[in-house]
This record gives C-alpha cells, sequence and structure tokens, in this order.
C-alpha cells in the first residue's frame, strides 16, 4: 500500500490592476503577530527572515492603502483593523472549504492508490461533518478509507443506493428527541439489513464570545435577547437537532434573530462568530474550543457508523473496526473536547441505544 498522501490546502492570491501579486505567506505573518505581539518572535513564526516580514508588512501598507500592523514603542506589533479582518477572512475560508477540500483530497489518493497498487479494499465513507471520523484519514496505514462530506440525507441515500460502504449518523442520547430525529429520517431507515457501529459521543449547543456567556443560558434567553444567530444549512443534521430543540421550548425558528447567510461546517459557524459577524451559532464544543468561544451545551448525541450486512466488504469492516477499538486510536478521540468514546466498534441498533439511555 502507497503511504505518501496529498493534502490540499486553499491559499489567497491578492492581484492588482497592473498584475502585481502579494505573497500568501502574509496570513501566516499576521496569525503570529496576534499570537505573539512582537515582530521578531513572529518573524519566526512564520519561517522568514525579520527583514522580510518588515518588508511585506510595509508592500502590505502600499498594496491595500491601509496598515495591517499597529507598531507602538514598548508595546509591540499589534494587528490594525484591516490586518484583524483579513486574517479572519482567511480563518473563515479554511473552515468553510476545509471539509470540501478533504473531501476531493481523499477522493484524488484513493484514485492514485488504485493506479499504484491496483484494485485494493477501499471503505467509501459519507459522512456529516465531524472532529471524530475526519481522524479516520490519519490511520490509513491501518484501514484504507475514502472519506466524503455529505449531509445525513446524502448519506443515507448513496449507502442505500450502493454509493458508499459506511454512512455516518447522529442522534440525542435523550430518548424523546431521538425517537424525533429516527422519525425525521425514517424513509432512510427502514432496511432490514442496516447495522450501527458505535463511534463517539459529542455535544452540542451554543457558541458565543465569552462576554455573552452570562446573557445566554438557554433558547429562552437567546430569543429574548435577539443577538445575530449564525446556523448551518437547512440540510445538515445539527439545524434539524436545533429546530427539534426550538420546538421542545416552544419557539418557532422565526423567534432567532437568524442570519440568512448559513454555514456548512461547525468549523465555520464557530469562525463566523469568533470573527464578530454574528454573536451566537450552533454546533460542537469542539469547534468552540478551537475559536476560544464560550459555550452552552444543549444535546449529547451519538455519533454511528451505519452500514449495510448485504453489500459491505466483512475484512474492511473488521480492520476499521479493529482500529476504532485500538488504544492508539481512543487515545486520539479522547484529545477531542467535548467528545467520548461510545464503545466505538460495538454493533448495535437504535432500539438498544435508546433503551440504554433511557
Amino acid at each position: 500500500m502507497h503511504s505518501k498522501k496529498l493534502n490540499i490546502t486553499p491559499a489567497w492570491v491578492f492581484r492588482t490592476d497592473d498584475g502585481e501579486l502579494f505573497e500568501p505567506i502574509l496570513f501566516r505573518l499576521l496569525e503570529s503577530i496576534r499570537d505573539t505581539g512582537k515582530l521578531t518572535a513572529a518573524a519566526q513564526g512564520a519561517g522568514i527572515s525579520y527583514r522580510h516580514a518588515w518588508n511585506l508588512l510595509h508592500r502590505g501598507t502600499d498594496f491595500f492603502g491601509m496598515p495591517l500592523v499597529v507598531m507602538q514603542k514598548g508595546q509591540g506589533t499589534r494587528l490594525s483593523e484591516l490586518g484583524d479582518k483579513l486574517l479572519w477572512a482567511d480563518q473563515r475560508v479554511k473552515a468553510r472549504l476545509g471539509p470540501q477540500i478533504d473531501s476531493m483530497a481523499s477522493e484524488l489518493n484513493d484514485q492514485i492508490q488504485q493506479l499504484l497498487a491496483g484494485s485494493h479494499p477501499v471503505l467509501q465513507l459519507y459522512a456529516s461533518h465531524g472532529y471524530a471520523v475526519a481522524l479516520l484519514p490519519e490511520f490509513s496505514d491501518q484501514v484504507e478509507t475514502n472519506l466524503q462530506y455529505r449531509n445525513p440525507e446524502e448519506a443515507l441515500s448513496a449507502l442505500a443506493n450502493g454509493e458508499c460502504d459506511l454512512a455516518s449518523f447522529h442522534f440525542p442520547t435523550c430518548p424523546e428527541r431521538a425517537r424525533d430525529i429516527l422519525a425525521h429520517y425514517r424513509q432512510h431507515l427502514s432496511n432490514d439489513n442496516l447495522r450501527l457501529i458505535r463511534f463517539v459521543t459529542r455535544r452540542e449547543g451554543l457558541m458565543m464570545r465569552k462576554a455573552d456567556q452570562d446573557r445566554i443560558r438557554s433558547l429562552q434567553d437567546l430569543a429574548a435577547s435577539q443577538l445575530r444567530f449564525i446556523g448551518r444549512d437547512r440540510h445538515s443534521g445539527s439545524r434539524v437537532l436545533f429546530n427539534l430543540l426550538l420546538q421542545q421550548q416552544g419557539l418557532g425558528e422565526d423567534s432567532i434573530n437568524r442570519s440568512p447567510q448559513h454555514e456548512f461546517t461547525h468549523t465555520a459557524v464557530a469562525a463566523f462568530v469568533a470573527a464578530g459577524m454574528a454573536d451566537v451559532g450552533f454546533g460542537v464544543e469542539a469547534a468552540a474550543q478551537q475559536f476560544d468561544l464560550g459555550f452552552l451545551e444543549l444535546a449529547r448525541e451519538h455519533y454511528l457508523l451505519l452500514y449495510r450486512e448485504d453489500r459491505v466488504n466483512r475484512t474492511s469492516l473488521s480492520h476499521l473496526i479493529d482500529l476504532m477499538r485500538s488504544e492508539p486510536f481512543i487515545a486520539r478521540l479522547q484529545e477531542l473536547p467535548g467528545y467520548d468514546p461510545d464503545k466505538p466498534g460495538d454493533v448495535t441498533s437504535f432500539e438498544a441505544l435508546i433503551a440504554e439511555d433511557a
């Protein structure tokens, strides 16, 4: 098996009307300045010389017509308003496009593997965006997985049509909400050959800047505050869950001051809030911690992997289960904020999980 993998990373390219280009390394420098407050340390962190960093900032001022940093004697260097906005724009782009780019890279690597090693079993996994499932490609030396990010309906439809070997599915540990979710996806879950592999539980809730934590203690508080809310796209599992939680509190979707824009990943929602473009979002705790946001837990979910017993490659599936139960993999899961191993690798049923939770 070929062990080398290709990674795809988005990069900004600034171009003036006369064709002048600006180096993408600028963003690494801005991030280091934000983190260190010192140009010398920032240049070292960005892997460039102090002179190069100084020239980049001067070119940036000429390029944009505004300074990117504020330098004060005895107080170090900090980002200007423009520098801060540019850095947040870069982080939002990475958060928004990251899962799609990872899916493209996984598909390309799969095709390259086929060319280099000939036909070999590769598990096709269609999954909702999540931090735990994103760990699987790290262990491709043990199980070759082509991970494609899809919303639950797309993933379950693909599983039914034989387009993938595994599909993720997540539903609350609260039995009443779990039954609501199962009812919502009923048409996709009726196949008698469906089997469930336990994976992790994760915490979902409101993400907000820490200054707002004392104001928002519930969905009722969120509705009353009319703080700007950024949500997931309508077809995401988290959006379905959030709407159910609103209904549970007697609130309608229009009771929330919802932005007309929506995001496709937990990370992008958190980045949107952290950048000040919204006040509150809904997503997993790991995304909130990634952007140093406050978090109010509203639900815990089982995140599962589903397969069709009549179609899956038994050898590949066995290797996947062995990986999910292995100490190195569980150790990586335990590093994720808001995630807990949930008897990974155990095969179960919806009824058994609901009964256990009850």
